[in-house]
């Protein structure tokens, strides 16, 4: 009866938000709420153990520092210099934003530099009168596969490492690099064709920025100085993560109420805090109330199992069925709570016997990272860049990013199924 309820409840609140009738995070809170009305879940559960706290309080100090940085003009700067050097042809500043995302995700991760790029982007269209949805939709995709390159560059890769303790950061370089400049490319090419027409060079265009000088935009001053000083801290921090072995929502914490204290009297901190997102932080919570109910009756793992079921330790079966799984799994439902129960899975066809696991770790890494890119709620990154759009005349909804994410992500689990098979299964 609790699974039934479970998946009413689930299905009922997802049908709702890609029909967005009311608040997203509105849906998913009170949704999050029956699934302990019903009793589906314990709420001290939900709230201790669901609730990726860490990522929350993350978005949030990033939020801060971010929302405080904005108001130097720093963004509007970067955004004006990047158009002048790229030139005055649209779909070349758009391939730009395009690299600039992925290495980005692949060396901070991909919530933090959606959060540093998506102001700089904003500015960049509104300046130059530019669609906002290609941009935005294209910061998307190419975070989630830049993400997918490292160690570091999404959770459930830092879930995998943290589990497996051959898989370093190393490692990952060697394994996934390859695949995501691969993927890159072709993501790239799909984004030409599809956005190509829309941004045809405009005569007028290159006259307005010949007419703009990006200094102008920057209000210079102690708040600048300490604004980008902690910024440059705080992501100095999250590169040496490895390393230094410190929480990365610790340091972001740290850093944001640091410049909070060293701006408080140019900054109203009334004003920075009602710029706080807290709609997409309290549709966070939700979801993943919603999910860890899901995970608590046992209905993500006995998923996990039937997938694995289906391939009698065949070790290319498993390894696609994995990296398919995950990949639509992923799309729909947030890639964490799929991960942390696939994991010891598969450590257990390694005490039945099986010897290299390496193709299954990395099926599961590219299936769930890159499945993130599907739908508008798939991934953190999505859901960020989708509060942002929310400024814009024209914000994403999840029909309008559903139907070029779905086909990003089977284009992209199709290169993804090749390279699994000629560097790793084709000897088997």
């Amino acid at each position: 009866m609790e699974l039934v309820l479970a998946l009413i409840l689930f299905v009922g609140c997802y049908i709702l938000m890609m029909l967005e009738v009311f608040n997203r995070a509105f849906i998913a809170i009170i949704g999050g709420l029956l699934m302990v009305i019903v009793g589906v879940a314990p709420f001290g559960e939900l709230i201790k153990q669901a609730i990726d706290w860490d990522t929350i309080l993350l978005l949030l100090a990033m939020m801060i520092i971010v929302t405080i940085t904005a108001q130097t003009g720093v963004f509007e700067y970067m955004a004006l210099l990047l158009a002048k050097k790229v030139g005055a042809r649209p779909i070349f500043i758009l391939i730009v934003i395009c690299f600039l995302t992925a290495i980005g995700s692949a060396f901070l991760d991909n919530v933090t530099t959606v959060l540093l790029l998506v102001p700089v982007v904003l500015r960049l269209t509104q300046t130059l009168e530019l669609p906002e949805q290609p941009f935005l939709i294209s910061v998307i995709l190419f975070s989630n596969i830049g993400g997918t390159a490292t160690l570091i560059g999404d959770p459930p890769n830092l879930m995998i490492g943290q589990a497996v303790a051959h898989l370093d950061f190393n490692a990952f370089l060697l394994h996934m690099t390859p695949i995501v400049i691969i993927d890159f490319f072709v993501v790239m090419v799909f984004i030409i064709v599809l956005y190509g027409r829309k941004l045809r060079p405009d005569p007028h265009l290159e006259g307005r920025l010949k007419q703009l000088n990006p200094y102008e935009r920057l209000k210079k001053g102690p708040v600048l100085t300490r604004s980008l000083l902690v910024l440059a801290l705080t992501i100095t921090t999250f590169v040496l993560h490895s390393v230094i072995h410190v929480n990365m929502a610790t340091t972001a914490l740290a850093g944001a109420f640091l410049l909070l204290l060293l701006t408080y009297q140019s900054i109203s901190l009334s004003d920075v805090f009602r710029k706080v997102d807290w709609e997409t932080l309290l549709f966070f919570a939700g979801l993943f109330m919603l999910v860890g109910a899901l995970v608590h009756i046992g209905l993500i793992d006995r998923a996990a199992v039937a997938l694995l079921d289906m391939t009698n330790g065949d070790i290319p079966r498993t390894a696609l069925i994995i990296l398919w799984g995950s990949g639509l799994f992923s799309g729909f439902v947030d890639n964490i709570p799929f991960v942390a129960t696939m994991i010891p899975v598969i450590k257990e066809m390694g005490n039945i016997g099986i010897t290299n696991l390496d193709p299954l770790w990395w099926a599961l890494a590219l299936g769930s990272c890159l499945g993130g890119n599907a739908t508008l709620i798939g991934a953190s990154a999505n859901v960020i860049v989708a509060g942002f759009s929310k400024e814009t005349d024209h914000p994403l909804t999840f029909f309008s990013f559903l139907k070029i994410g779905f086909p990003v992500v089977i284009l992209s689990l199709v290169v993804s199924t090749l390279y699994l098979w000629f560097r790793y299964l084709i000897h088997f």
